[in-house]
């Protein structure tokens, strides 16, 4: 599988473009990108983001495909799911993603032949930046955009979707589903 890691957002909160952001002498969105790499079940990943971006991301040397919708997430997994077909789905500010996590949605993704896998919380929110997604996903999501519904939690609900239980998971798979907002997220990810 195909995964695609989403660079599209302003940052607003952490002040500048988080994703470029060096931590150890590299960007936040490399991290990501090698533990998907790291991944058993990812053959390749792909970064989208709006066009105002992208010689940014293709200076990483990996695949760029822009998301013209800019209607946040949704818009993102549309692009990739038009793009590429079957994807598995992370926000690129996902830097702890663990590998054995994507391996255990993506296997489910196909064990189940579900439209969509995705991890979900006891009290039932879901985690939509961390989920393997069919390309027959894609007329959920046209639909409800065209409406202007950008609501990504609302399309998953729409559908007969796969959910693995969180807290159910090992810590570390837990930990892998943590995202930097601001800078102050920074210290707990070096903690």
């Amino acid at each position: 599988m195909i995964a695609a890691a989403l660079a599209g957002g302003e940052s607003k909160r952490f002040g500048g473009d988080k994703l470029l952001y060096s931590l150890g002498g590299k960007p936040i969105i490399l991290y990501t990108i090698e533990r998907l790499l790291s991944s058993s079940t990812i053959e390749e990943v792909v970064i989208v983001c709006g066009e105002d971006k992208r010689a940014r991301y293709e200076r990483l040397g990996f695949r760029v495909i822009v998301d013209e919708l800019k209607v946040g997430p949704a818009g993102g997994v549309l692009t990739a799911l038009k793009e590429l077909g079957d994807v598995f789905i992370a926000g690129g500010d996902m830097p702890l993603i663990n590998p054995k996590f994507v391996d255990l949605v993506v296997k489910r993704f196909y064990e189940d032949k579900c439209i969509a896998c995705v991890p979900r919380w006891g009290n039932g929110y879901l985690e939509p930046l961390h989920a393997a997604y069919s390309k027959s996903f894609a007329r959920v999501l046209e639909r409800r955009i065209g409406k202007g519904d950008y609501s990504l939690n609302g399309a998953i609900r729409e559908i007969n979707f796969c959910g693995i239980d969180v807290e159910l998971l090992p810590g570390e798979f837990r930990d892998g589903l943590f995202n930097i907002n601001r800078k102050s997220d920074l210290k707990k990810l070096l903690e």
